[in-house]
């Protein structure tokens, strides 16, 4: 009898969801950076975080300069911007880590915190891109990545909020603006 009762606890949790790890929020996460460390997003409870997939051979690359001013300008206000290179569209993006963090550092004085290359959708998506694209992980919407350079914006408890075109410049995005400013 406490066999069965166990089994049927276990398939009541399971049903339910309570016994599985399934991430809740961003905070779950725990990423590679671009140097070869791990990366928790637990360190940024209470900031707002913008991520992106990035790509050095884009026609959007330039994003990368007004993203940077972005977080040079709001860092202080607990905005952090975070890239994640991905080569999924148009192979935009076939360096290694090595030769991404050299681009951005050369060409964009990217000082934010750049992730190691990931792949953002398919058979082989990351985990935290998952949760990100998927109403069923991130609780809230669809939003599968469509180019480089998707704009992800996540509130200060760790809430997906809403995303944002990849040709939006960030700069003259309202959301992205109205939503670093609230």
């Amino acid at each position: 009898m406490k066999k069965i009762s166990f089994t049927l606890l276990v398939s009541i949790l399971s049903l339910t969801g309570f016994a599985q790890n399934k991430p809740k929020s961003i905070y779950d996460f725990s990423v590679k950076s671009i140097d070869g460390n791990t990366f928790n997003f637990s360190s940024l409870k209470g900031k707002k975080i913008i991520i992106v997939n990035t790509a050095s051979e884009c026609g959007n690359t330039p994003q990368y300069g007004a993203l940077e001013e972005i977080y040079k300008k709001y860092k202080s206000k607990n905005v952090v911007v975070i890239g994640f290179p991905a080569n999924n569209f148009g192979a935009q993006e076939p360096g290694t880590d090595k030769e991404i963090k050299s681009f951005c550092s050369k060409n964009y004085a990217v000082s934010f915190p750049m992730m190691s290359k990931i792949s953002v959708k398919g058979s082989d998506i990351a985990p935290i891109y998952k949760w990100l694209t998927e109403k069923a992980s991130n609780g809230v919407k669809d939003a599968p990545v469509t180019w480089n350079f998707q704009k992800f914006l996540i509130d200060e408890k760790g809430n997906w909020v809403e995303s944002i075109a990849p040709k939006t410049a960030p700069l003259s995005s309202k959301e992205l603006m109205d939503f670093i400013s609230k």
